[in-house]
């Protein structure tokens, strides 16, 4: 058995990765790590897990932690493993790190979008961004430190990449329009995510200054061998779960001054996912719902051609808990471990 420790186990991604893991056939949580529910027991804190889980909340102590598991989930705030971290520790141990310290290559763009100074830069040259469908060939059994990716930016990436590594779109044009439930802003206690605040309301936030635009950015840079700069602009909508992403580009025009056709712009998406377990691609003229992928590790993937504009409208929708962060970390770990990429994931989307 996996012997596995989470850090930030009594967070909205925390809890889901236990309850992802306590179904996983390969692995045992040995480490609720939760700075503020010490010695409590995890049930009393997500009473979903009563008679499931008797274990008691621990602390933070990512050294002491490292001695006694095979892989450690930080589901904590930025800065939080950046602040920890030691060759001591990497060598000991797997990590899954869900916050953004080693997700973006270029540390000045990340002190400048975060705020706050990195504390162990040295690592983030041998981090593997782990967006499983696009770098799986780099998460290896010798593979040390994994940068979960973002919700946001794995809805985002996934529903452009083909077309900018194939060079159909002008990435110049690129717009993202994103949609997310309140969970997507954790679990603190913050006056703008009260039920009065956001019950019957729907709200931009972080307009032209989203933490998240750098990442996508770079990502897509290397997709499509290019500087992308993209306008990235999140909304907040009243429901619990869920990533709606609407994308839009102008499309490059063939050598005849035509658009590509829907057949020709559907055989590039299927030429990276028909493959995947975990990316659908839906039917002609269907969109994707967040409804359709609640409780999944499922991106379903749409995209209508605007023949007027001469623009494409690419469409995605993911569970921010599950393929935006912890069914995506677990993935992950299956990696890093040999294990079939699936294990533990066969999630069934919740309905209605």
């Amino acid at each position: 058995m996996i012997r596995a420790g989470i850090i930030g186990a009594t967070g909205y991604a925390g809890g889901e990765l236990v309850r992802i893991l306590m179904n996983h056939p390969d692995v045992k949580i040995v480490w609720y790590g939760s700075r503020s529910y010490i010695d409590q027991k995890y049930y009393q804190v997500y009473q979903n897990m009563f008679q499931i889980v008797e274990d008691v909340c621990k602390d933070d102590n990512l050294e002491e932690l490292a001695g006694q598991v095979d892989v450690i989930f930080t589901a904590t705030p930025q800065g939080f493993l950046a602040g920890l971290l030691t060759e001591d520790i990497l060598a000991k141990v797997k990590i899954v790190d869900l916050s953004a310290d080693y997700r973006i290559k270029d540390v000045s763009v990340y002190e400048k979008w975060y705020g706050i100074e990195h504390k162990s830069p040295q690592f983030i040259p041998e981090a593997v961004y782990g967006l499983c469908e696009i770098n799986r060939g780099l998460i290896t059994d010798r593979t040390r430190l994994v940068a979960n990716p973002g919700c946001y930016t794995t809805c985002s990436i996934l529903t452009a990449y083909p077309l900018v590594k194939e060079g159909l779109i002008d990435v110049d044009t690129l717009i993202v329009d994103a949609k997310s439930g309140t969970s997507g802003a954790g679990r603190g206690a913050k006056v703008q995510n009260l039920f009065c605040e956001v019950n019957e309301n729907m709200k931009a936030y972080g307009v032209a200054s989203h933490r998240h635009t750098p990442e996508i950015e770079e990502q897509l840079g290397y997709a499509g061998n290019c500087q992308v700069t993209v306008s990235f602009t999140p909304h907040l909508v009243p429901m619990n779960r869920g990533i709606l992403v609407t994308e839009y580009a102008s499309l490059k025009k063939k050598a005849d001054g035509s658009l590509p056709s829907y057949e020709e712009i559907k055989a590039v998406y299927d030429k990276y996912y028909a493959g995947e377990k975990f990316v659908r691609m839906l039917e002609k003229g269907v969109c994707p719902e967040t409804k359709w992928v609640e409780g999944s590790n499922y991106v379903d993937i749409g995209f209508v051609i605007d023949e007027r504009t001469g623009r494409i409208i690419m469409m995605g929708a993911l569970d921010n808990l599950v393929k935006g962060a912890a069914g995506q970390a677990v993935q992950n770990m299956n990696l890093l471990f040999g294990l079939p990429e699936s294990r533990g994931l066969e999630l069934v989307p919740c309905f209605p």
